[in-house]
């Protein structure tokens, strides 16, 4: 699955064969413009958010809590389990309403969410109908923002509205329309990954501070921000260019260290309530089993979790998902490595850790929608070999719709 496409007649000027320089990017117009490609990429969007409504509906007939039951749930239903209900009691009552203590150890949950959450249910009572909005304008941003990326790689070429669709229709895209947390990451770490392209590392760096106080995983965004940081190079040709360069370049590695601010300050504002700056860590441990075990135990756990049939089949089927996931990203990292994509390479390996070293994998399929060098690479891929897009959405098209009912049936952890 390569990252970059071949020179071509339409694409002469990309050059697979040096990945580690960033794409040049002729002038751009202003980021806040929404162009030609960016609305056919909010109507695909739209189009599948429509997609995602109609399984909605019809799982709330199809598939009741009760066989014989003569009424359908309740319209949002579908959107209201599992993890969402950890969002929804820190946004209304906080992490510790009655005190310190395990209880449902919410506080594994950053509070990003919860906050913008509680913000928008000033102007919109229903704390459902909140939490579904926020997701809908961020996972509009997100969408976007990736066809951005990946039209980076090759300008004018289409792959842009590719990696889009590839994200929009993925196995777990479902996550993206709920009341989750990976729509608001995805809608601040994508654009901050722009603009570090771009060389706007303030920008950047605020952005992913932002995305740091969503998920923990906006320090592996940080540590990318970094690499990329390090590896983009300078063109100085006076001195007074290189002068103002430096000075530039300073500036710019002072703001990285803004992203790991956030999580330093809910690890101080534990530390104050529970006397434990790990406390979120703690309760993962306590309510996810996400104690730290070697990459090859927490491998044969899965395995012997998956298919020696100590569990019933809906979690054994997520399980072999998380296996397969897992496969996949470890296929996506060797594929960056060798194309010396150091920045996101870093990136995908400290998730791939952080989810590989668990009592089990959990989650795993769920983390590749923040995987954005696989959309962007499939994209790329696509352009190269057409059949792809095709093969793709035979294959995937079938797995969301069955994922996407059995989470809003409740069956479907994630």
């Amino acid at each position: 699955m390569p990252i970059s496409a071949p020179p071509s007649p339409r694409h002469a000027s990309v050059r697979p064969d040096s990945p580690a320089r960033p794409s040049p990017v002729a002038a751009p117009p202003p980021a806040s413009r929404l162009r030609r490609a960016d609305r056919e990429v909010l109507w695909l969007y739209l189009l599948t958010r429509v997609a995602v409504w109609t399984t909605a509906y019809c799982t709330r007939w199809l598939f009741p809590a009760s066989g014989d039951a003569r009424a359908p749930a309740p319209v949002l239903a579908p959107f209201e389990h599992w993890d969402w209900g950890h969002f929804l009691n820190i946004a209304r009552d906080g992490y510790f309403p009655e005190g310190p203590g395990e209880g449902d150890n919410r506080e594994a949950f950053f509070p990003g969410l919860p906050l913008v959450l509680r913000a928008v249910h000033v102007l919109v009572p229903h704390w459902t109908v909140a939490g579904l909005l926020v997701s809908l304008v961020a996972g509009a941003v997100a969408a976007v923002a990736l066809a951005r990326i990946a039209e980076l790689h090759l300008p004018g070429s289409g792959a842009g509205r590719r990696a889009a669709l590839f994200l929009l229709v993925s196995p777990c895209a479902v996550f993206l329309a709920a009341g989750y947390s990976e729509a608001l990451f995805l809608a601040l770490a994508l654009p901050a990954w722009l603009a570090a392209r771009r060389q706007r590392w303030l920008l950047a760096s605020v952005l992913a501070a932002g995305a740091t106080t969503v998920r923990i995983s906006g320090l592996f965004l940080a540590a990318a921000l970094v690499v990329l940081f390090l590896t983009t190079p300078t063109t100085p040709t006076t001195p007074t260019t290189r002068r103002d360069e430096g000075t530039s370049r300073k500036r710019g590695a002072a703001w990285l260290v803004l992203p790991g601010l956030p999580a330093l300050l809910y690890f101080w504002y534990l530390y104050g309530r529970t006397g434990d700056p790990m406390a979120w860590k703690h309760a993962q441990e306590r309510g996810w089993y996400r104690h730290f075990r070697a990459p090859w135990e927490a491998w044969s756990q899965t395995w012997h979790e998956a298919f020696d049939r100590t569990q019933a089949t809906g979690y054994a089927a997520q399980f072999q998902a998380d296996l397969l996931a897992m496969v996949l990203g470890l296929l996506l990292l060797g594929v960056l490595v060798v194309r010396r994509r150091w920045p996101e390479a870093v990136y995908l390996a400290l998730t791939l850790w952080a989810l590989g070293t668990s009592y089990w994998y959990m989650s795993v399929a769920r983390s590749t929608l923040l995987w954005w060098p696989l959309w962007v690479g499939l994209a790329v891929w696509s352009v190269r070999r057409r059949w792809v897009t095709i093969a793709y959405l035979c294959l995937v098209a079938p797995l969301s719709t069955v994922l996407a009912v059995t989470f809003m049936t409740g069956r479907w952890a994630g």
